[in-house]
């Protein structure tokens, strides 16, 4: 009888521990632990530790209350200017009422996935391509606000999100290499031109200056040949003033008239005598023709000597 009494405790005790065994549940310190007593949830969270609960009857699911990092995977969109990108993301949230992520949400996670991309559409669709390379900070606000909206009624939190990657066709990258590249000519030349107008300044003080002390220019002149001649060249450039230059070019614009010398008065050229004599027209005129040869001449000759008023 004694015996049959020790193995009816023993056994009972037997029973004791795996049914205490079977009831004590451990519930870590990043977890929450939500009860189900024949299907209803009963009482409030499970708080980190040992928890016991009814064998056969009740249920205990732990909720993980760690940041979740989730990437959302590349979506592909026509921005507001008409321009096709891939962009991926990520997001960071967490679960900060249990409860509801057990009851309302089926799985939180696929949801919270799903919601993302759908957002993340959304605001490729909103965007120019200017905003989604260099404005991210407002986007990622507008992206997390649109999808913490639904997500507080599944009892989740929201903490962050962040676009990743945007990805361009190759034909955008190298019209946007060409732009880049022309602004940074644009710029270059600019900086290059103020730089030339600082230099004119500089230079016209320096001409000033020298136009006070003639002898500053030539001293700069001997300077310039001084540092062309240090150098093995073989042909030395010596540099005109340019006063020089323009002495000679007033000299050919507006030239001096020159003092002729007066010529000396050349002697009259002496003049010959005309003998009286030996010359044949002189004699022809003052000798007295004889009335033979007179007679000899023909008519028409008589006639141009009578003259128009007939013979005298």
């Amino acid at each position: 009888m004694l015996e049959l009494v020790i193995t009816l405790i023993a056994v009972a005790g037997g029973i004791g521990l795996v049914l205490l065994a079977s009831a004590m549940r451990v519930v870590k310190q990043y977890e929450r632990g939500v009860l189900f007593r024949l299907g209803r949830i009963t009482g409030e969270p499970r708080e980190p530790g040992l928890t016991l609960i009814v064998p056969f009857l009740d249920r205990l699911h732990k909720v993980n209350m760690q940041i979740v990092t989730m990437p959302i995977p590349a979506q592909e969109g026509i921005t507001r200017d008409n321009v096709t990108v891939r962009v991926d993301a990520v997001v960071y949230f967490r679960v900060v009422e249990p409860t509801s992520a057990l009851v309302r949400v089926e799985d939180y996670k696929f949801a919270v996935s799903q919601m993302a991309q759908t957002s993340l559409r959304s605001i490729i669709g909103k965007s120019d391509l200017d905003d989604l390379l260099s404005n991210r900070e407002k986007l990622n606000e507008g992206l997390e606000l649109m999808i913490d909206s639904p997500a507080v009624g599944w009892g989740v939190q929201i903490d962050r999100v962040e676009i990743k990657d945007v990805s361009l066709p190759d034909t955008m990258k190298r019209s946007m290499a060409r732009q880049a590249e022309a602004d940074r000519e644009r710029r270059a030349r600019i900086i290059n031109a103020d730089a030339e107008l600082q230099a004119s300044k500089k230079l016209a003080e320096a001409a000033q200056q020298m136009s006070d002390t003639p002898t500053a220019l030539q001293l700069r002149l001997l300077q310039t040949v001084m540092a062309v001649s240090a150098e093995k060249n073989s042909t030395l450039v010596l540099p005109i003033p340019v006063e020089l230059l323009h002495f000679l070019e007033r000299g050919a614009r507006d030239p001096a008239p020159a003092e002729q010398p007066a010529k000396p008065e050349e002697p009259p050229a002496p003049v010959e005598p005309v003998p009286l004599s030996g010359t044949p027209d002189l004699d022809a005129v003052t000798k007295t023709p004889e009335l033979g040869a007179i007679l000899d001449q023909p008519s028409e000759r008589l006639s141009t000597t009578d003259g128009p008023s007939g013979p005298r």
